[in-house]
């Protein structure tokens, strides 16, 4: 905008007496519709450029005896070889957006979807608002119609209300007006009730519903941030068992038991949880694309590539940024050469809770970071510490200097089995995981991965404030019954960017996914050489448009001349 404002100060006329007459604007012809900017000459110009024919204009290099005046101070031709520039990379970066940037577009397959949305007392106002808002921008995404697909909304509490059915609205405008009209029943939670309905009504014929047919989804989306006061696993089943697909969304204190008693299998699809009602429309996105027919599988996330995700209609491919290389299981990649050099420690959550099939998952985590790492005495260092009611290291910084003997040692770790003494497990981290003692590397950037899946049996808030006032990069990872202000409490600022949560142990290689990017130091080498080959670029770019209009040096000499012999005129 600097740029823009001086350009437009320089091209007023008449604005300083001594202005020189060669380099200025063309006044308007008869053509040039009222308020259209005039462009001065140094932009027409630059249109003599081969790649932008203008008939006779690159022969003619003479300067048109009715242009106005400018000041021969202004550095005009910078600025306008700095616009010019500016305006290739903006094309460029249009060009090559992200399948993030162009966002979901899709046909939506035909559906009988009922949403059952939980407005006990437990349940604000204000957030039974933002319950709506969900499920307006996901009606907004849908194709309507009784051919396409039907919506309806029971409401639930203490006892069931249906809002509307699927034969009530043809059309998405009347949908969302009456989304908009839904008041919340602020009384108890009668999950299993509202299942129920939706099998003995919302989903029966009477109500809109079609013939069960393999082209026509029943879909059922519960939304819920309590523990329901009556009985889900049996009535939940025989939904299922009908042929009726159940998402089961979770915000706050819900009891993810439930939701997995609730939700159709495989379970890391049909089950989502939010930390607050303020977040849930993060979900919008993810059912958007659920009731698509074709799906973009890099669009969707749906693919195990670590960087980057190449589409190929059903299918994709993986691959990597610059200054990577795709590794043999056609997945994950190798770091820049030269790498970067870091201190990394997990912190695991061995108690009994976790149970001995998930702590294997675990391990496989850790192994799945550890993959995406340079390992190398000179690069990237990790140590493992598992806790319970104790804190045990099992291996420190240093200690292995090769990726496949850290990932042997991962395998070979024994499950502790007890309580969970978080507090105790950070103390442990500050006093002696980053010591030197213990293997770390002064001026190194420290990083922690915590993770766990209950509730603390200590007080962990002032470790946790120790370890980030030491500078360490701190990842807090929760799984299950994790409870989220803890896990907010472990993280490093911005606290949404090092916190992730996921309701069951199967999904953890989704984060894990998402952590092999972020534990990274923030002075990448590879970024810096993109950086400097970006600006080798730009400078070429500049020195070749300088070269091509060497001329301006001469005009620039007429217009010193022309404004000394005006001054002297006007001063004399």
């Amino acid at each position: 905008m600097e740029v823009l404002s001086q350009i437009q100060a320089t091209e007023r006329p008449g604005d300083l007496p001594g202005q020189c007459p060669a380099l200025a604007q063309s006044p308007p012809s008869d053509s040039t519709p009222p308020g259209t900017p005039v462009i001065g000459w140094p932009v027409a110009f630059l249109r003599s450029d081969p790649f932008m024919p203008q008939g006779k204009a690159r022969e003619d290099h003479s300067i048109p005896a009715n242009m106005a005046t400018i000041p021969s101070s202004a550095p005009l031709m910078p600025l306008m070889l700095l616009l010019s520039v500016m305006l290739l990379v903006q094309g460029h970066a249009v060009d090559g957006a992200s399948p993030q940037q162009r966002g979901v577009h899709c046909r939506t397959r035909p559906t009988d979807l009922v949403f059952l949305i939980d407005s006990s007392r437990s349940v604000r106002p204000n957030e039974f608002e933002q319950v709506k808002v969900f499920l307006s921008q996901v009606i907004e995404s849908l194709d309507v119609g009784p051919n396409a697909t039907r919506v309806g909304v029971v409401n639930y509490a203490s006892a069931v209300k249906s809002e509307f059915s699927l034969k009530t609205h043809r059309t998405k405008a009347s949908l969302l007006q009456a989304v908009r009209r839904i008041e919340p029943l602020s009384t108890g939670t009668m999950t299993g009730l509202a299942i129920q309905f939706a099998i003995n009504r919302a989903f029966s014929e009477g109500e809109g519903a079609r013939v069960r047919v393999p082209e026509i989804n029943k879909v059922a989306i519960i939304v819920t941030d309590g523990r329901p006061q009556d009985a889900v696993k049996d009535v939940a089943a025989r939904a299922r068992a009908l042929g009726i697909e159940i998402f089961a969304i979770g915000v706050g204190r819900v009891d993810m038991h439930t939701l997995r008693l609730i939700a159709s299998p495989p379970l890391e699809e049909h089950v989502d949880y939010v930390e607050s009602y303020s977040v849930i429309e993060k979900l919008t996105k993810k059912f958007q694309e659920a009731f698509c027919a074709v799906s973009d599988l890099c669009a969707t996330g749906d693919h195990d590539c670590a960087q980057v995700c190449v589409s190929a209609g059903a299918s994709y491919s993986c691959a990597c940024r610059e200054g990577f290389t795709l590794n043999s299981d056609g997945k994950t990649c190798n770091a820049c050469s030269g790498g970067a050099p870091t201190d990394l420690v997990f912190l695991i959550d061995g108690s009994k809770s976790v149970r001995p099939e998930n702590f294997e998952l675990v391990k496989k985590f850790i192994n799945q970071i550890v993959d995406s790492l340079d390992v190398s005495d000179r690069n990237a260092h990790v140590g493992l510490v598992q806790y319970s009611s104790s804190v045990r290291q099992e291996f420190p910084l240093g200690q292995y200097k090769d990726k496949k003997d850290i990932k042997a040692a991962v395998r070979r770790m024994s499950y502790m089995e007890k309580g969970t003494m978080t507090g105790q497990a950070l103390q442990y981290l500050v006093d002696s995981s980053f010591a030197i003692s213990s293997g770390a590397r002064p001026g190194v950037p420290k990083v922690a991965i915590v993770f766990t899946d209950g509730r603390s049996q200590d007080y962990i808030n002032d470790s946790a404030k120790k370890a980030k006032e030491l500078g360490y990069k701190m990842f807090a990872v929760g799984v299950g019954n994790a409870v989220e202000d803890e896990l907010k409490e472990i993280a490093s600022e911005p606290v949404a960017e090092h916190y992730f949560y996921t309701a069951d142990f199967r999904t953890i290689n989704q984060i894990g996914k998402k952590l092999q990017n972020k534990i990274c130091v923030e002075e990448d080498p590879c970024e810096c050489k993109a950086i400097v080959k970006f600006q080798t670029k730009v400078d070429n770019l500049i020195k070749a448009l300088t070269r091509k209009y060497i001329l301006w040096e001469v005009f620039e000499m007429m217009c010193e001349r022309e404004c000394r012999v005006r001054r002297k005129h006007l001063t004399g």
